[in-house]
């Protein structure tokens, strides 16, 4: 049993490692792609990545659930999740991968902030976690002034959107079928990418696209379809405040990869900002999985 929680641990670090260094592919892919035009490849072929688990997982649903409703209801994930994707990918035109991991995760303290219009409180520990983090934001983006960056401006909407997003599958995955939520959502905010992308004046364009193809694999197929099963198959044995704590790293892997890959540098007030980003963030989860398992997070 033992041997099982490790491996469980594993399986959501290695998540959180994926979805880390995509940050990276996504700034790499802006090198020769436009935002909504890249986001919309990645999602499709992230679609495509997660057919398989359609035939390899069963899930434990009322099989009176006719398919049409979850598909149409993986739509509406699709919904949060494409602005969510939108504001991120637009935000790391200007900001780097290291603060985009830092402030997308800031999705996890809004979930409280977002569910007080249900009427749903929140615990003094989550409060601390959101001050913290807001205290670190100030100094990974606005320092020594007081007027946020407008990447970071934009990958913070993103967050908004990320929370939302999770609140929104919180209700759903319940009563559907998850895999096909999983792979409508992912198709539907590809297609609408795409077409809005295309609306906007986004060319596609076949060189770009080849040239862009490293990064596009990899925010597509490893971050959404292997990452996401990766954690699907973490959390069936880990407690979901210890695999959110886990998952968490993925601000730190971002950041890592954008020194690594892209030689990103974090001043001093960056470096103590991103974490003190942190450490309001796992302030927040522990609070708020003592209080309710959400086993459903923002899909990458």
């Amino acid at each position: 049993m033992k041997s099982i929680r490790i491996s469980g641990h594993f399986l959501l670090l290695s998540a959180a490692f994926i979805w880390g260094f995509a940050f990276v592919a996504q700034r790499q892919g802006m090198e020769h792609m436009q935002p909504l035009t890249f986001n919309g490849i990645r999602f499709l072929l992230g679609a495509i990545s997660l057919l398989p688990l359609c035939f390899i997982i069963k899930p434990k649903i009322n099989r009176s659930m006719p398919v049409r409703k979850s598909l149409l209801m993986g739509m509406l994930a699709g919904v949060p999740l494409f602005f969510a994707a939108s504001f991120q990918q637009l935000g790391i035109l200007y900001t780097s991968a290291g603060n985009a991991g830092f402030i997308t995760s800031l999705y996890i303290v809004f979930v409280p902030l977002l569910s007080l219009a249900g009427r749903k409180r929140s615990g003094t520990q989550t409060w601390i976690g959101i001050l913290v983090s807001t205290i670190g934001l100030y100094f990974l983006s606005a320092y020594p002034g007081w007027i946020i960056q407008i990447g970071d401006l934009l990958v913070l909407i993103s967050a908004v959107f990320w929370a939302l997003h999770l609140i929104v599958l919180s209700y759903l995955s319940p009563g559907y079928d998850f895999r096909l939520l999983a792979v409508s959502q992912y198709a539907f905010t590809g297609i609408l990418s795409l077409g809005i992308g295309l609306l906007l004046g986004e060319t596609i364009n076949q060189p770009n696209i080849i040239a862009a193809i490293g990064p596009l694999l990899y925010a597509g197929i490893a971050s959404v379809g292997v990452g996401y099963t990766l954690q699907l198959m973490g959390q069936r044995t880990v407690r979901a405040d210890h695999a959110a704590l886990i998952l968490s790293l993925e601000a730190v892997f971002a950041a890592f990869g954008g020194w690594l890959i892209l030689s990103e540098k974090l001043s001093l007030p960056g470096i103590a900002g991103s974490l003190l980003m942190l450490t309001g963030v796992v302030v927040a989860q522990v609070s708020l999985f003592r209080k309710k398992s959400v086993k459903n997070r923002p899909l990458k």
